[in-house]
């Protein structure tokens, strides 16, 4: 049956990618609420899980041993180090449930996407902060890092916004609800898409 979002036959990888702060889980899980043909990958992380977070729902969390394991059997689509924590996406997880034909967001930074590009097709979506000052004053609220984490995360932040012209879309996150209706027309019409044979 034809919906908003193809036939449910086949699914699709979407990348989006956005610096720490910028509201990407927000509005990746509000299109998994409107649309159920929408999933989030989880990845796979050594770092160690925050307070709120849930072994299987946010990440799969991993020693750096087990992280080294699944990289030499080569079950990760991508991985990357980032900030001295490893981070991955597993392949077999993804070809799974797009036989399901679920749509299969891929929330990754940068370095990710930049390693897949060439390798699969996929539309990339980089979410962007109103500014690095208003980014600053997210992360500051959340009272989750210290000022010296903080710092260290928007000097990366530079180098994410500067490797954001290499992305299919580009949105700012200003206002959520505008954000997020660019965000869900993205996807529609990338469902609707002709795509080579």
């Amino acid at each position: 049956m034809e919906t908003l979002l193809g036939d449910g036959q086949s699914g699709l990888v979407f990348i989006v990618s956005a610096p720490t702060g910028t509201g990407k889980t927000t509005l990746v899980r509000r299109l998994m609420n409107e649309f159920p043909s929408i999933i989030a990958s989880i990845s796979y992380t050594t770092r160690l899980p925050r307070e709120e977070e849930k072994q299987g729902v946010d990440y799969h969390f991993i020693s750096e041993q087990e992280f080294k394991k699944k990289i030499e059997e080569q079950d990760f689509l991508e991985y990357v180090q980032l900030y001295g924590t490893y981070y991955g996406t597993s392949t077999s997880w993804v070809e799974e449930r797009l036989r399901e034909g679920k749509h299969v967001v891929l929330v990754i930074d940068t370095q990710g996407t930049l390693s897949l590009k060439g390798k699969i097709e996929v539309p990339t979506i980089f979410i962007k902060p109103p500014s690095l000052e208003i980014l600053k004053e997210r992360l500051l609220k959340r009272e989750t890092e210290s000022l010296d984490i903080i710092e260290k995360r928007l000097a990366w932040v530079r180098k994410e916004l500067e490797a954001s012209k290499y992305y299919d879309y580009q949105l700012i996150n200003d206002h959520l609800d505008i954000a997020y209706e660019v965000l869900r027309s993205i996807f529609i019409a990338e469902c609707h898409k002709k795509r080579k044979s």
